[in-house]
């Protein structure tokens, strides 16, 4: 079983432990829970795995992954303790930052079960709507928590690249597409599998009917106050893989998706998880966007030991 160090700290607590040896040391992994710091601009804890042997003075890179909780909750040690497991126990994220050696950020986001169709973690429209101090554009508190990430690293003599890998898997995966349509200047190269088939569409209509948010772009500009950057969206090494068995499909619940939305998707893209997949990878084309796209015989809503070589893979081409 691997050590692990747990530290909870503050910021100014962990620049008085940066020369510390024990520390993100490289004899062992390190978990280290950064408190909210409401003037930077987060309103909630995120977590730094550092796996043992990380190098020091020398560039790599941050990979984030959204948490993942799996079930609205107010309890916010629920959340924290899943997102621990994620970045140090049993997640793709994991496998990735453990074997490049490569740092992990994952914030801890609520997903209100009082706000139940308020899918936090999917990073869906309610979000994005949403005005109150701590749930108002995760997104961006996402942007906040990776700056503050890199300067903490650098107190420990981790040098990260300024753009980030992102990966993602169910939930996660959807918030990392629609993040990365939304902030396509901060990612090197991003992997998302498990997504119910349905992707953020680079275009307005589909046959005549208007995309919002977040099926497309419609209003993008009206919510985010910029166009959508194609020409760095395109810029995105991205992995993109589904199981051949996945049937899950948060299209049909309300916590995911308006009813509005679901008929959209449903009457235009498409009523099934797989037939959803294939015609989100031609639209993509279409708008000469080429992930690597990948389907998994024999594989469900999960992953296995293959899928995770992948993506491990798949990241390390890009660190060339």
């Amino acid at each position: 079983m691997r050590t692990i160090f747990l530290f909870i700290l503050s910021i100014n607590c962990l620049f008085s432990f940066s020369q510390n040896k024990t520390l993100g040391s490289s004899q062992s992994d390190t978990l280290v829970i950064i408190q909210k710091n409401i003037n930077k601009g987060f309103y909630h804890d995120y977590i730094l795995f550092i796996p043992k042997d990380t190098p020091r003075n020398e560039k790599t890179y941050l990979l984030v992954e959204p948490n993942n909780t799996g079930r609205p909750t107010d309890s916010i040690e629920v959340h924290k303790q899943y997102a621990i497991d994620l970045a140090s126990v049993s997640s793709v994220g994991n496998n990735i930052s453990t074997m490049l050696k490569i740092p992990l950020l994952v914030p801890i986001f609520p997903r209100p079960a009082q706000q139940e169709l308020m899918y936090t973690h999917a990073l869906d429209r309610d979000v994005i709507l949403e005005q109150s101090p701590e749930l108002k554009r995760l997104d961006l508190q996402l942007l906040a928590m990776i700056s503050d990430a890199k300067m903490v690293l650098k107190k420990m003599n981790i040098q990260v690249n300024s753009k980030v890998f992102m990966n993602g898997f169910s939930a996660s995966a959807t918030f990392t597409n629609r993040f990365s349509f939304i902030h396509p200047h901060v990612i090197k190269a991003l992997a998302i599998g498990g997504f119910n088939g349905e992707l953020m569409l680079p275009q307005h209509k589909i046959n005549g009917t208007k995309l919002n948010y977040p099926l497309g772009l419609n209003d993008f500009s009206d919510l985010f106050g910029k166009r959508f950057d194609i020409d760095s969206y395109k810029q995105i090494p991205q992995f993109i893989y589904m199981g051949k068995l996945d049937e899950n499909d948060a299209v049909q619940f309300d916590d995911a998706y308006g009813e509005n939305e679901r008929q959209i998707i449903n009457n235009h893209i498409g009523e099934k998880v797989q037939e959803r997949y294939v015609i989100c990878q031609k639209l993509y084309q279409e708008k000469h966007i080429f992930p690597l796209f990948k389907t998994y015989e024999n594989v469900g809503h999960w992953t296995t030991s293959d899928v995770n070589f992948e993506v491990i893979k798949f990241f390390f081409n890009q660190m060339k």
